[in-house]
């Protein structure tokens, strides 16, 4: 065993009375305050007003915790509905398993609501929402690392990450340290979070690019991390479905990048919305 290694943490529930916090749930909350509190501000500095950063979230939310839920659910079916499991627990989400292409998906549809309610196009706000998204992604990651979840081969490099022996894999119960890939994932959304800021600072985007910049940087980053994992998944022409996923997003995400502009005033600085300026007057 190597000498050094992270360990995991002792216990991922607490307990108030008869109620249990769990610290996965705590991670996925405070990675929404935090992503609601960076697109009010960068709302706010399009001229925008922040209190429709937070209506919006009202439906962007509850949508894309919805959809990453029956994405796991839709991959990994038989986790739930075999003989001898209890489909009832395809409602645990505090047990892990929310798939963010689920939760995007979704969460796209729920945002699309509320900004049609305050009169905003989903295009501008998805420009908005991207630094906070990913780095939303960033601190819930945190929340499998107290699941002791989604680790990576065995490995005995120096930030190995220490499983417990009742979270191991069945075919190596007696082989603790595993790659820390919600460690990888975390530090790549965050320089992914960086880069997003810097770009949007450094340059014209043209609408709804820096998204799908969002997009594309996060999918080459998870390509990577996927191919070290060795949680339970199906695998389809020899990959894995997460990867097919990411393989066809990022294609996505790359058309639209390289999708030339229809004209400049997709960029504008008024609002972008399609509100009236002098709606905007007290922000």
């Amino acid at each position: 065993m190597t000498l050094a290694y992270l360990p995991s943490p002792s216990q991922g529930v607490w307990h108030l009375g008869p109620v249990p916090i769990r610290a996965y749930a705590l991670c996925i909350i405070a990675g929404i305050v935090v992503a609601i509190w960076l697109t009010q501000r960068r709302w706010k500095a399009r001229g925008g007003d922040p209190d429709d950063v937070m209506d919006i979230a009202l439906w962007a939310v509850p949508f894309g915790i919805v959809g990453g839920r029956l994405y796991h659910v839709i991959t990994d079916p038989e986790l739930y509905f075999l003989p001898g499991r209890d489909p009832i627990k395809a409602f645990y989400i505090w047990d892990g398993g929310l798939g963010i292409w689920g939760a995007v998906a979704l969460g796209a549809v729920g945002a699309g609501i509320g900004c049609r309610r305050r009169g905003i196009k989903l295009l501008d706000f998805g420009d908005a929402l991207a630094p906070g998204l990913v780095l939303a992604q960033a601190i819930g990651r945190w929340g499998n690392y107290f699941n002791q979840e989604l680790y990576g081969r065995p490995t005995t490099l120096p930030w190995a990450l220490l499983i417990d022996p009742a979270h191991r894999p069945v075919d190596t119960p007696t082989i603790g340290l595993y790659h820390p890939t919600f460690l990888y994932e975390s530090v790549w959304c965050l320089a992914v979070a960086v880069l997003l800021l810097w770009v949007d600072r450094r340059f014209t985007v043209p609408r709804g690019k820096l998204f799908a910049l969002y997009v594309a940087a996060y999918t080459l980053g998870r390509g990577a991390i996927e191919a070290l994992r060795v949680d339970h998944a199906n695998h389809f022409l020899g990959l894995r479905l997460n990867d097919w996923t990411s393989l066809i997003v990022l294609l996505a995400a790359l058309t639209v990048l390289c999708w030339r502009s229809p004209r400049p005033s997709d960029h504008d600085d008024e609002h972008r919305s399609d509100r009236p300026q002098e709606d905007t007057a007290t922000t």
